[in-house]
């Protein structure tokens, strides 16, 4: 087993290599700017983290003390006049370091560049691979197109123009054939390329079985997530700008993000060889196909459960805040109501209250609203309030209360509810408890992810009713663990 270092560990690509790596034994130094953004990630407390810019040769050096295997996962996703110098620079500085430093293997993870008229974008990428390939340490570059897995920045763009639009006017790049290939086969490429022998220096094209165009990933898309086929009309007069400006404002992905896709989807992503296949079996079963890939990844979001987002990554125009663990640019826009309140009494009994409600305790606000939308979830097929709660006062994880489900539970501290109601969109409600002062503060925040347009004209025809519904509950969920405090004999302490 080798030690590791990953950069760019806060990103999409990084943040999910450095489980893998450990799950296969490896030691794990990452090295970040900011060190401080790594500290909640499961994986911390098993990783090294060496704080270092890969522009500056001494800190780069020190991050690479000891490292046998690094892993460049560098790359420069925002505009800019001066983005080709960085990534020159950077991979120049990290490919002298390595050198200094013993390391034995580099890998680096780079885009399916065609050979006439590549982007800018494309260049960079095909620059910094000839940089690395061409220092004194081996190193393997893998050539990935566009990578589908729930978060992904490729996915994310895929995901909302198909979802959003089911009838749209095209630019030419849509009939553009590319081989996508999924999350998981390009992690195991990165993990396996470890043990791939020195001598080997060289590049290699990965990509899934199917060969698509974009306008077939789109109807690919809407086949596995239930929708009717979209229609799609090409029209000539949208250049790479126009298009990015389209793509951001259909999409939660930035204009200024969404230019360097839009412009490498312009060329031909095809793999030209599969020589990887020498060194890395091609598993079993084969590797995951797009619309298994697609479906993998909606899974992933549907259960909440996205290890990492592209917008991790410091990308211009991402939120900082994402909740619950990455359903934001893992799933694209989030719409939150955020309130907190404290309570004149200890945290137990504020927890006992959050706990203990929905069912016959209610939803601490207007309930006739609460009867009236259970109602209405009824009317269209839902399941509405009946189902009440399996018990009066305790929950656990997967119990149902009303229309809601509970997705997690951190006993003295959260519950995060998922609604099962029919919404054109996912929704959470999640309420905290925390201690200040000897009282306890409550957190609440309602959580929705639309699906489609429909979704976006949704929240907002509700979002009136919120200050009603939402805004009551906070003073009387503190009300009723004040009223409990009382009946226990324990004010605040």
């Amino acid at each position: 087993m080798a030690r590791c270092l990953v950069t760019g560990a806060t990103g999409y690509i990084g943040g999910r290599l450095v489980p893998e790596l450990l799950k296969a034994g490896h030691q794990v130094r990452c090295m970040a700017r900011s060190p401080g953004r790594l500290r909640d990630q499961t994986w911390a407390g098993e990783v090294e983290v060496a704080e270092a810019d890969a522009t500056r040769a001494e800190e780069t050096g020190e991050a690479l003390r000891d490292v046998e295997v690094a892993y460049y996962l560098i790359h420069t996703m925002g505009s800019g006049h001066d983005f080709t110098e960085r990534d020159r620079v950077a991979a120049a500085t990290f490919a002298a370091a390595a050198e200094r430093a013993g390391v034995r293997r580099v890998v680096y993870l780079g885009g399916l560049a065609p050979k006439e008229r590549p982007s800018p974008h494309m260049r960079s990428r095909a620059e910094v691979e000839r940089i690395l390939l061409d220092g004194a340490v081996p190193t393997i570059a893998f050539r990935a197109s566009v990578i589908i897995g729930s978060g992904s920045v490729s996915f994310e763009m895929l995901r909302h123009l198909t979802e959003r639009l089911p009838v749209m006017t095209t630019p030419r790049w849509v009939r553009t054939r590319t081989q996508p290939i999924a999350i998981r086969d390009v992690l195991r490429y990165l993990v396996e390329a470890a043990a791939i022998p020195g001598e080997v220096n060289r590049a290699f094209d990965i990509g899934g079985p199917d060969v698509l165009t974009y306008a077939q990933m789109m109807q690919g898309y809407a086949a596995v997530a239930g929708l009717p086929p979209r229609l799609i009309i090409q029209v000539p007069l949208l250049t790479p700008g126009l298009s990015s400006h389209w793509v951001g404002l259909v999409t939660p992905v930035p204009a200024g993000v969404a230019r360097p896709l839009v412009e490498s989807l312009r060329n031909e992503a095809v793999c030209r060889e599969h020589d990887i296949a020498r060194y890395i079996a091609d598993p079993p079963g084969g590797l995951v196909g797009f619309r298994e890939a697609v479906r993998l990844a909606l899974q992933k979001i549907k259960e909440a459960d996205v290890a990492t987002r592209w917008s991790s990554a410091s990308t211009p125009g991402a939120p900082s805040d994402p909740l619950p663990t990455d359903p934001d640019w893992a799933g694209g826009s989030l719409y939150v109501d955020q309130r907190t309140a404290v309570a004149d009494a200890p945290p137990e009994a504020l927890w006992r209250v959050i706990e203990a409600i929905g069912g016959e305790a209610g939803w601490y606000s207007l309930p006739f609203a609460w009867r009236l939308r259970g109602l209405f979830d009824r009317a269209v097929g839902g399941v509405g309030l009946r189902r009440g709660r399996r018990d009066p006062s305790r929950l656990r994880v997967g119990d149902a209360v009303d229309f809601w489900r509970v997705e997690e539970i951190e006993p003295g501290r959260l519950l995060r509810l998922r609604a099962e109601m029919r919404l054109p969109g996912l929704a959470w409600l999640e309420l905290t408890c925390r201690e200040r002062d000897g009282r306890a503060v409550y957190g609440q925040r309602a959580i929705f992810h639309p699906r489609g347009l429909f979704g976006h004209l949704y929240w907002w025809g509700v979002y009136p009713f919120h200050g009603l519904i939402f805004g009551r509950m906070p003073r009387n969920v503190t009300a009723a663990a004040r009223a409990r405090a009382r009946r226990a004999g324990a004010g605040p302490s």
